[in-house]
């Protein structure tokens, strides 16, 4: 069974008949620490996104995996060597594309699975909105099971390159993590109170928060840790897609 747009034929495409869903994930490439690749939100994400629409698929959804998007917004982590970034601008300049793509092939529903923390889609989908014929569906994987991130791991610390997060790449790709390079992910204390507790909020510049990249200590990551993860969340996300590819749209909807 397949759902990826990119290993598909024409003959296979046609085959599928009406698709009701599009899904799309969204990473980036940056570093992470000094021990997994600069590639691994949007290998993670696209991992996330393919597993969670076959078992959409094996319940019934009517679904498709477009290709993911391996750049995302990064321009905080300029200062170490080759960070790629798009702009939110950018980003909202592609998405229009591929939602005009996505109306030229009758399919009206988008679910983008983001991958990356840097990128912000609310105020992008809000530019859309009422704009175009396509219904976009946004979730941040890594909070759709948060409680077994949280259940699942030791270390909770930091969001980069910790333990959550070097779990999954070692789940997904353990031939590119090399753990033993990893160092701690400790971070500088803000000097304004406010960005502690969340009452003031400004883009942190990543080379001045971090020493290598890394926020969080990896140093307790194992694979089946992963795996648990990856299991619960791709669980919740086929659920999703299945409701959002048999849900139908009228005037009142989503309510």
């Amino acid at each position: 069974m397949k759902v990826k747009l990119t290993d598909m034929t024409l003959k296979e495409v046609r085959d599928e008949g009406k698709i009701e869903v599009a899904v799309i994930g969204w990473g980036a490439t940056e570093p992470h620490n000094l021990h997994i690749p600069y590639g691994c939100d949007a290998f993670t994400v696209e991992r996330v996104a393919e597993i969670s629409a076959l078992k959409a698929k094996n319940k019934g959804a009517k679904v498709i995996v477009l290709p993911a998007m391996y750049i995302g917004t990064n321009s905080n982590h300029f200062g170490f060597p080759m960070v790629m970034h798009f702009s939110p601008s950018t980003q909202q300049k592609m998405l229009a594309d591929i939602l005009w793509s996505l109306e030229n092939s009758g399919i009206k529903k988008l679910l983008i699975i983001n991958g990356h923390g840097g990128n912000e889609f609310k105020g992008i989908l809000r530019e859309f909105y009422g704009k175009t014929g396509v219904q976009i569906f946004l979730s941040n994987w890594w909070l759709v099971r948060e409680d077994v991130i949280n259940d699942v791991t030791e270390d909770k610390s930091g969001e980069h390159g910790n333990e959550f997060e070097t779990s999954c790449c070692m789940h997904f790709f353990p031939e590119l993590v090399r753990l033993e390079w990893a160092d701690e992910g400790k971070v500088r204390e803000p000097r304004i109170s406010g960005m502690k507790n969340g009452q003031v909020w400004m883009t942190r510049p990543w080379p001045s928060l971090t020493t290598n990249a890394g926020h969080g200590n990896p140093m307790k990551s194992t694979p089946e840790k992963g795996k648990k993860i990856i299991d619960a969340a791709t669980d919740a996300l086929g659920d999703i897609i299945k409701e959002i590819s048999d849900v139908v749209i009228d005037e009142k909807f989503p309510y």
